[in-house]
């Protein structure tokens, strides 16, 4: 007797490695890129590279500059590959939100410690510093934070892919150059006012004299970075599904008016101008016509030119007084 038998559907192994375990180790890789970036590369091209171009100053921090993006772009890659296209989700939100809360923790550990003398500051900072981990780990392993973490993936902020890229492209683009416009503005300010210093230093709170260089040659790096961050935040907000719908909604609601043709504009325009000059007129004279109404000694409400002459006289004779 045959009975028939319902297919199951295969099913995706899951992952040995959780979404907090995941994303710490992505985090790790993440701060060895950018110690590599920041300071393996710029080391190793004082040591070696530097000497033979001493001559050549600007041209020196360029040609490192671009070794650092060609680095970066490798690292970046060879990470995307250790990701696969299978990843966990929500991981990348994780190694952002795992990044964010090291620095937040490290400038909190610094303040404190920089704040009190150095022994007992860089105890009390260390134990801020535990206090803040202890509450990190505790909210990256609970389903709050897993939330977060796939809430921020959700969002586009770490994918290359477009959304409806077909759709609102007039309002995107310029939506896109808003952004370019804005931020290309403040960076300009930000080189050309010599803010920036040579290399961004940061002094560590210990009895001997120590610190580190986050960023060397800072006014021609950070104006890079902030300039890739602008490109690239003005290119992912467009593809936000709920920003992108709106800005799709918008050029769809602009396609349906109705604009006035040239001619009509033009004649709108004289009209307009021809009433606000002919309002202008009128207020100046029934102002003109009730200054001198009020001012006569039969109504006596304002002051007459006596009057004031008076007064004038009154307030010179004080002050000769005093």
């Amino acid at each position: 007797m045959a009975t028939a038998v319902e297919p199951s559907e295969p099913r995706t192994p899951a992952s040995p490695l959780g979404l907090p375990i995941a994303s710490l180790l992505g985090a790790i890789y993440v701060a060895a890129a950018i110690a590599v970036v920041f300071y393996a590369v710029p080391s190793l091209w004082a040591e070696g590279v530097a000497p033979h171009l001493g001559g050549f100053g600007f041209v020196e921090v360029l040609a490192r500059l671009v070794v650092q993006l060609t680095a970066f772009v490798g690292l970046l890659w060879f990470g995307k590959t250790l990701l696969g296209g299978n990843a966990i989700k929500g991981v990348r939100g994780g190694i952002f939100l795992i990044l964010v809360s090291a620095a937040v923790i490290f400038f909190v550990w610094r303040s404190v410690a920089t704040s009190l003398e150095s022994g007992p500051g860089v105890i009390a900072g260390s134990v801020v510093a535990l206090v803040l981990a202890f509450l990190a780990v505790r909210l990256f392993t609970s389903k709050t934070g897993a939330g977060w973490m796939v809430a921020i993936e959700e969002q586009g902020w770490f994918s290359t892919a477009s959304y409806k890229k077909s759709l609102g492209m007039r309002a995107r683009r310029l939506t896109i150059l808003g952004f370019l416009l804005l931020g290309g503005t403040g960076i300009y300010s930000l080189t050309f006012q010599g803010v920036l210093p040579n290399d961004w230093v940061l002094a560590l709170p210990f009895e001997s004299p120590s610190s580190i260089t986050l960023v060397p040659d800072a006014q021609i790096a950070i104006p890079v970075i902030l300039l890739a961050l602008v490109l690239w935040c003005a290119w992912r907000a467009v593809n936000v599904p709920t920003f992108a719908e709106f800005l799709i909604a918008t050029e769809a609601e602009m396609n349906k008016v109705s604009w006035s043709p040239k001619k009509r504009l033009a004649q709108d325009t004289v009209v307009v101008l021809t009433t606000t000059l002919l309002m202008a007129l009128f207020l100046l004279v029934v102002d003109l016509f009730w200054g001198w109404l009020l001012s006569r000694e039969i109504v006596g409400v304002l002051p007459g030119k006596a009057g004031t002459d008076k007064n004038q006289a009154e307030k010179a004779e004080q002050r000769a007084r005093w």
